[in-house]
């Protein structure tokens, strides 16, 4: 271990910190460009294949940017689907983002960084960074966007350079260190632990915008809210934001498993899709049709439970569902999306959207404001952490190919410099007043949420 991680670990102050060099390499998570025809024709695409750890050098700093010893991170689909070198390989992206010239050409070279999730402690910070000194505790928003560009300033989603880091740019939060702008960092909740803070900005940012935000479904009081995997990590912050604005958290689950966990979570109604034949080998493959039928299903239990069609649908499965939400949601209903895990091209009947005056929303991350007061609830002790196990980096190949099959609840955290779990901890009254009973409501028992990690 290289003497300034040594000192992050040893809690110095900033004095020391800045005190010790800065190593020249370091250990990360990361992907070769070699590697980017391993699957081809392969009907398995198994991460494990591509995710290797081990060292790379480290980026110069830019004027804007913060150098952050990197305790825990998450994995996130886009750690999947970069893995997989799908829907394109990510060193596009970087080749793309390159291209600019001057400090962006960093990012393009033969290894990706992946992660875009992180806490930690800053040890250096670039010449024109106000905001933040070394030694501050932060946790990194996944929107990197250029402040130079106008419709920046409007949203920062909106900018047509907006990059989310460590997935279209290089130098991710998979590793001890990470590089990232100075507008992508928030102060870390101190009742946290460094596994559970890292495991909250890209999904509960993204919820936010979805359901909060004003670009999104603009939630209100009362509002009746179907969520499509409502124990995602994604769902799992979508549910708790219901609760939190007043409105009724309909959660669709694929298990008895999850459906017990989503109950622990406080949803309202719990729907078991294998129950009411939705499994996910039913054959729908987005069919309207099959959509239209089992949207009646669906339906009829939803109005059982609470007396009305849904006002909002939140989906990010995609393909194998959205046709189904557009159907469920009442007349003048909205269905927000951030993604399509079961495939993007979707089928649905436009009958149903456009004579029952219906809104179709696209939804990205989050900007810094929309993450700010996000992370703001947070510290509040208002949401909670959706993580239910916890890796060390050198098996990040294991921890990413349970989210590739869909075995795990919530996040799947992974501990970078961290010796071990819950540590980082600098507020222990408000963790006792918010009650270790209700953090991370998807774990799973005391005795197994670590055991993906060694004893030391």
């Amino acid at each position: 271990m290289d003497s300034l991680a040594r000192a992050v670990l040893e809690g110095a102050d900033a004095e020391r910190l800045e005190r010790e060099p800065v190593p020249e390499q370091y250990t990360a998570a990361h992907l070769r460009a070699e590697d980017v025809g391993l699957f081809d024709g392969a009907a398995e695409k198994d991460v494990r294949r591509t995710l290797r750890v081990g060292p790379v050098p480290m980026p110069a700093l830019a004027p804007d940017e913060v150098l952050v010893a990197v305790m825990a991170g998450s994995v996130n689909y886009n750690t999947v689907w970069s893995a997989m070198f799908e829907p394109r390989p990510t060193f596009d992206f970087l080749r793309r983002h390159g291209r600019q010239g001057g400090w962006a050409a960093r990012h393009d070279q033969p290894y990706h960084v992946l992660g875009s999730d992180a806490s930690g402690v800053i040890v250096r910070t670039g010449s024109g960074v106000r905001r933040w000194r070394t030694g501050d505790h932060v946790v990194v928003s996944c929107t990197h966007v250029d402040d130079q560009e106008p419709a920046t300033h409007s949203d920062g989603m909106l900018g047509g350079e907006q990059r989310i880091w460590g997935f279209e740019t290089n130098f991710g939060g998979l590793a001890h260190y990470t590089v990232v702008r100075a507008s992508q960092l928030l102060s870390k909740a101190a009742h946290l632990t460094w596994e559970e803070a890292a495991s909250i900005p890209l999904c509960a940012g993204t919820s936010y915008r979805m359901l909060v935000g004003e670009h999104g479904a603009r939630m209100k009081q009362g509002d009746i809210v179907l969520i499509w995997g409502a124990t995602g990590g994604l769902g799992a912050f979508a549910v708790q934001l219901v609760k939190n604005g007043g409105g009724v958290p309909i959660g669709i689950v694929s298990s008895e498993a999850k459906a017990a966990a989503l109950s622990r979570l406080g949803c309202d109604v719990v729907i078991n899709r294998t129950e009411i034949g939705l499994g996910d080998d039913d054959g729908s493959d987005g069919d309207p049709g099959w959509a239209i039928e089992s949207g009646k299903r669906v339906g009829r239990i939803i109005r059982r439970e609470v007396g009305e069609d849904p006002h909002i649908a939140l989906d990010y499965v995609g393909r194998s569902t959205f046709a189904t939400s557009v159907f469920l949601v009442r007349r003048g209903g909205t269905v927000v999306t951030c993604g399509s895990s079961t495939g993007y091209q979707h089928q649905y009947d436009n009958r149903y959207l456009w004579m029952n005056l219906k809104r179709i929303v696209g939804s990205h991350s989050a900007n810094l404001q929309e993450q700010w007061e996000c992370n703001r609830l947070v510290q509040a002790g208002r949401l909670m952490p959706a993580l239910s196990e916890v890796h060390p980096l050198d098996q990040i190949g294991a921890a990413a190919r349970r989210v590739q099959l869909n075995r795990h609840m919530g996040k799947v955290g992974v501990l970078c410099l961290a010796p071990e779990p819950g540590l980082g901890v600098t507020d222990p009254e408000t963790r006792a007043r918010v009650g270790e009973d209700r953090l991370n409501p998807l774990r799973a028992p005391a005795e197994d949420v670590y055991a993906h990690v060694p004893a030391r």
